[in-house]
């Protein structure tokens, strides 16, 4: 994103109307807003009661060939009956403008929470995570980009290092901190995998449950090791995380092979995720949605914990990677 003062004060209740109006879409109820602060998305029913989802696109973030390739990503699962909320077409067009903003529509799927802890869910995800590999695996993003160091640990370092919601006592020993670990994650990262198209934000949150998972909201989508899509699934003590991928293995292979040098890469992409989450933050600071919803970001209790959680993670990268039973 090259404009990250970027906000959404323009995007008005009938900007949206209007939107959608131009599609052939009559709002009969309230625009309810859904969780997103990336984007702007929100729920509505149409005169003929049937239900959608519209999702308005940060300006700046993705250029349109990116969308674009989210949209093409979500309908190849579609078609291969990886059960994804795909994008409606209008006019044969997926990405739709108005007034400069790209936004896209779908269909209200609806659903309960995937439950983590439910092993007999977990198991089913594993396997529809096989597919939708199985179908990432056919080409590769050519706009989005790969998972790599230089997005999620070098680029927020420089980030870190100008910012001035870091308490000044106490930014050196952040950056300190940082470095320390960007130095433990090159240490275990490999490129010994094959890049492949991921949904890339695959946690709990992002999985819904109807007789069995929907795997909803691909704007996190790039190129990457499959394990990705695998660790932020994974919680407990190390003996639960071990079962559970297990678990999760054994189903995805009933699809897909897993490469098992990839779990090697499990703590340096949790590493990259806590970097990169921080960084996305600050970037979004002057939208007035994230000081509302985020104001802990100012205080020093909040940097203190972080410099901690840092170091922890550090300890944790010299411990010997979550590994599975031989296979002989």
């Amino acid at each position: 994103m090259t404009c990250n003062a970027f906000t959404f004060q323009t995007l008005h209740p009938d900007t949206i109307m209007d939107a959608l109006f131009a599609q052939g879409i009559r709002v009969d109820s309230g625009l309810t807003a859904l969780n997103s602060y990336e984007n702007r998305v929100y729920q509505f029913q149409d005169e003929d009661r049937r239900r959608y989802v519209v999702k308005f696109y940060r300006p700046e973030r993705w250029s349109a060939a990116q969308i674009l390739e989210e949209h093409e990503f979500a309908l190849d699962l579609q078609c291969d009956d990886v059960p994804v909320a795909a994008p409606l077409a209008f006019n044969h067009q997926t990405l739709l403008t108005h007034h400069d903003f790209c936004f896209a529509v779908f269909p209200s799927v609806g659903g309960r929470q995937f439950e983590a802890d439910n092993l007999d869910q977990m198991e089913w995800v594993g396997r529809y995570l096989g597919r939708l590999h199985q179908t990432g695996s056919k080409k590769r993003f050519t706009h989005r980009p790969d998972i790599g160091v230089k997005e999620y640990l070098i680029e927020p370092r420089q980030l870190f290092e100008t910012t001035t919601l870091i308490p000044a006592s106490l930014k050196q020993a952040f950056l300190s901190a940082v470095d320390k670990l960007i130095d433990a994650v090159m240490e275990q990262w490999h490129s010994r995998f094959n890049l492949l198209r991921l949904h890339g934000d695959c946690h709990a949150g992002n999985i819904l449950w109807r007789d069995g998972p929907m795997f909803v909201d691909l704007d996190d989508a790039r190129n990457g090791p499959a394990v990705q899509d695998l660790w932020m699934l994974l919680h407990g003590d190390r003996a639960e995380q071990r079962m559970q991928l297990e678990m999760i293995v054994e189903a995805y292979e009933e699809f897909c092979e897993f490469n098992r040098t990839e779990l090697a890469l499990i703590e340096p992409l949790r590493a990259m995720r806590q970097v990169y989450y921080l960084a996305w933050l600050i970037r979004r600071w002057d939208d007035p949605a994230f000081p509302k919803n985020f104001p802990w970001l100012c205080s020093e209790d909040h940097w203190r914990r972080q410099t901690s959680i840092f170091l922890n993670q550090v300890n944790v990268l010299q411990e010997p990677p979550l590994a599975l039973t031989p296979i002989y």
